[in-house]
């Protein structure tokens, strides 16, 4: 059995004013590829996106995350037990935040797990098999996770605006 990673990269991007997913892409592709993930899928949608991961383009993107997550989830084999979601505007995500979820679940179980920072539910989110056919449009935002402390991993990160970009993207 494996674990795959889902890139969310489907949005607009309408408040960064440019396709920011094909700035921020690439660095989180290079730290998932430090991650314990057997595969990678990006979901495009409002743009088109050239990566070396396979991508997959969500024709119904506007309907939310949680139909971009379902185009992703649709891709992986038989083979897959659970899928690492992450979004692309998070270019500080730490491999180690992706470990030590996968970690809690296979420890602890559930349907869905997530990295917390400061006690607030973050990135990366881990959704077991047997949830992702009741994931809603709205994405898995709406549902509670089991939350795993990653404080000392820092936040990965959410860019919306050039302004939230790390110094070392600008």
């Amino acid at each position: 059995m494996s674990i795959a990673a889902i890139v969310l990269a489907a949005g607009e991007a309408s408040r960064f004013g440019t396709p920011k997913q094909r700035l921020l892409l690439p660095e989180v592709l290079e730290r998932l590829e430090q991650s314990p993930v057997d595969e990678i899928v990006v979901v495009a949608g409002a743009h088109t996106l050239e990566t070396p991961a396979r991508v997959v383009t969500c024709a119904g993107w506007k309907r939310g995350p949680g139909a971009s997550l379902l185009s992703g989830l649709e891709e992986l084999g038989d083979d897959v037990e659970a899928a690492i979601v992450v979004l692309a505007d998070g270019p500080d995500l730490a491999p180690e935040a992706v470990e030590r979820v996968i970690a809690s679940w296979r420890e602890d179980g559930g349907s869905l797990v997530a990295a917390s920072y400061g006690g607030e539910r973050g990135h990366p989110v881990l959704v077991a098999r047997g949830a992702w056919e009741a994931i809603p449009d709205a994405g898995l935002r709406v549902l509670e996770p089991r939350l795993v402390p990653c404080d000392d991993l820092g936040d990965p990160g959410d860019v919306n605006t050039p302004a939230d970009l790390p110094e070392r993207l600008r």
